[in-house]
């Protein structure tokens, strides 16, 4: 695969009005993802952890460059084992029938194609991928919620579903009351040529939901480095009432990787996770 240099940042931020961060994240270049823990303390956020896990495994054991589809389907069950089986010792250590530990998740991984390497976007759930290139913001992913059922079935505006009493219910996730075994077609995959995307945003809706589209992208034109743009859209998430956690993966597409490329301590970590839940 031709050797693709990436530049990016990450932030998250508890907020102002929750206890705990269920959101997690994960930059290990090709591997990105952002998780959106369900289900409250000791349940969203290990939820979402298992997510970050399993995709750092991903990351880091060089999967399969011609099959992403078929290998982040596989990475998604791993989560949802896991899930299961969560879930079961919980309950059978007195939990009750109504514990349930979910999560959304939002990837991209580079992956190669005939016309060379490409996005591989995936999403379960109402975390967001956006495109910046241009000055023009595009969200990529399509919400699994309530109110996006609404708006697509044209019974309710964009507007009216950014303020809508159930725009925090989703119809999709990892995890959750349902926990069916098999989690084949819960995600939505797309697939972007390199030259397609200068930056890919991923967010949890902690982000989206503060921050409107015309402020995030006016964020994203105003910051070229990409870890201050994560850290300032986490902080117009929070600056905006902050009623959820916010998380928020800036990717820049450089280029090809030259000799000596950008690759500071700082900036790739094998595991970039600033919440504490992973040992």
């Amino acid at each position: 695969m031709t050797h693709v240099e990436l530049h990016h940042g990450a932030a998250t931020d508890v907020g102002l009005v929750r206890q705990a961060n269920e959101d997690a994240y994960l930059a290990t270049p090709p591997v990105f993802v952002v998780a959106d823990g369900m289900g409250g303390h000791d349940r969203g956020d290990i939820a979402s952890a298992f997510v970050v896990e399993e995709f750092a495994r991903l990351a880091e054991g060089r999967y399969d460059l011609e099959r992403g589809t078929a290998v982040v389907d596989a990475t998604l069950q791993a989560v949802q084992d896991r899930l299961l089986a969560y879930d079961a010792e919980q309950r059978a250590a007195g939990a009750g029938d109504t514990f349930a530990a979910g999560t959304t998740a939002v990837i991209a991984l580079l992956v190669e194609s005939p016309d060379g390497p490409r996005w591989l976007l995936a999403n379960v759930g109402d975390s967001r991928i956006y495109r910046f290139s241009e000055g023009e913001l595009e969200q990529v992913s399509v919400d699994h919620s309530v109110v996006q059922e609404l708006v697509d079935a044209g019974r309710l505006t964009p507007a009216a579903a950014a303020v809508h009493p159930s725009r925090n219910v989703v119809t999709r996730a990892l995890g959750g009351a349902a926990m069916p075994s098999s989690v084949s077609g819960a995600a939505d995959y797309f697939l972007l040529p390199l030259s397609a995307v200068e930056r890919l945003v991923l967010c949890s809706d902690g982000v989206s939901g503060m921050i409107d589209d015309p402020s995030i992208a006016e964020i994203l034109a105003r910051h070229d480095d990409p870890r201050d743009a994560a850290d300032a859209l986490v902080a117009a998430a929070v600056a905006a009432g902050g009623h959820d956690n916010a998380t928020a993966v800036v990717v820049d597409v450089v280029g090809l990787a030259h000799e000596d490329p950008y690759d500071s301590a700082a900036q790739r970590m094998s595991l970039e996770q600033k919440l504490g839940a992973l040992p």
